[in-house]
């Protein structure tokens, strides 16, 4: 199958997480996507556990491996003047410059958007801080751990009567921020292709993160309601929640939407209940002695076993999966062939996720493993900067191919 963005050029200067995922799909589709590093000032997801068997160094980073597929990788110093001159010969047969750094970051080293757009007029730049290139908090620096907690993302997550649990990993960096801007670039290029006119994106990584608290922003706009933390359960939906299967640590969630698939939890589970919960401000009243009767139903199966009946069954659920079983267990992510191993050459066997989302005429899935630092350097300085093999060694021993 072909690749949808194959002929596209990224200079990629994004690093850690949110950044380095946008142009993993972008680099999954096919477009040639070259990051822009430097061993002065590695990406610190280089560093970032768990590494391959647990044995640290720059190139074995699973983290750093799973965002960075299908890409290549030059190292140059962009600080000095003949660095920055190259990597502006780059931008002049590319079709995207990225980079997530603080506003002014791009502008202090040369290539901010004007600059940029003074090399390549058609050039669909996209940048990506946490609150934006203006107003009164653009100078604000942050993680998705400090989007979620900026947003309320976090502030929704845990029990009523406690503290706030959190997402127990950066999710900003994974869902909402990387996906909203690679549609953003996507919609760019189909722009630049029919009209040959560039864009400057500026997205605020706070904003797609509110996006996905939506109907509780809403609620305050509109009712001045602050919502709380819910645990596992809805404010409509009732019995919704987690609950323990056969084994140790087995769990299914189940979430029950409406009269009917309420009516047929109980048919699938042989679950007796009082006639006037088949209502659902009824069950809303009762949940406490729902769950209690529900947990003890659950306990006799096996978590996938349980999800495939109640699926069967048309009852939303889901089994609740570790590491483990969502690599080795996963029939829906095995059947769509999610994971990809590829030989790394550093790792060696190495398991890699494609995007998440899949097209019926298209591939994409990693097309190569996440590159070695600086990997690709004499590579892209003979092909794209038709440097010769002495200017090459001359730019390395004078630490300007560094």
């Amino acid at each position: 199958m072909k690749r949808l963005l194959k002929g596209v050029r990224v200079i990629d200067f994004t690093w850690i997480g949110a950044g380095s995922y946008t142009t993993k799909l972008l680099a999954d589709l096919g477009a040639d996507v070259i990051k822009i590093e430097t061993s002065k000032r590695l990406d610190t997801l280089r560093l970032a556990k768990p590494y391959k068997d647990k044995v640290p160094g720059i190139n074995r980073s699973g983290y750093f491996a799973d965002r960075n597929s299908s890409k290549r990788s030059i190292t140059v110093n962009i600080k000095e003047p003949e660095g920055l001159a190259l990597v502006k010969r780059l931008i002049e047969a590319a079709d995207v410059v990225t980079n997530n750094f603080t506003p002014g970051v791009m502008d202090k080293l040369g290539l901010g958007y004007e600059a940029v757009r003074a090399i390549q007029p058609s050039i669909v730049f996209a940048s990506m801080s946490m609150q934006g290139a203006s107003g009164p908090d653009r100078n604000d620096l942050g993680y998705g751990l400090t989007i979620g907690a900026v947003t309320g993302l976090q502030h929704l997550t845990g029990l009523p009567d406690k503290e706030p649990a959190g997402t127990g990993t950066n999710y900003p960096d994974h869902i909402p921020n990387p996906t909203h801007a690679a549609f953003a670039i996507l919609a760019a290029l189909r722009h630049q292709r029919s009209t040959g006119v560039g864009q400057s994106i500026d997205i605020a990584q706070t904003e797609p993160t509110i996006a996905m608290i939506g109907p509780s922003v809403m609620h305050y706009m509109a009712n001045g309601v602050v919502q709380n933390r819910n645990g596992n359960r809805h404010i409509q939906y009732a019995p919704q929640g987690v609950f323990p299967c056969k084994g140790e640590d087995r769990w299914i969630a189940i979430s029950i939407q409406s009269d009917t698939q309420w009516q047929a939890l109980c048919r699938a589970l042989a679950l007796d209940a009082p006639v006037e919960w088949s209502r659902a401000a009824e069950r809303l009243d009762h949940q406490d002695a729902i769950e209690e009767r529900l947990a003890a139903a659950c306990r006799r199966y096996d978590s996938l076993e349980l999800a495939e009946l109640l699926q069967r069954a048309g009852v939303p659920a889901g089994p609740v999966q570790d590491a483990r079983d969502v690599l080795e267990a996963d029939p829906q992510l095995e059947a769509r062939g999610h994971w990809v191993t590829m030989d790394h050459p550093e790792m060696g066997p190495s398991t890699y996720n494609s995007a998440p989302f899949r097209f019926s005429h298209a591939e994409s899935a990693p097309s190569s493993p996440a590159p070695l630092l600086g990997q690709h350097t004499r590579e892209i300085a003979r092909e794209l900067l038709a440097l010769s093999e002495d200017q090459v060694e001359s730019l390395i021993e004078r630490n300007i191919l560094v």
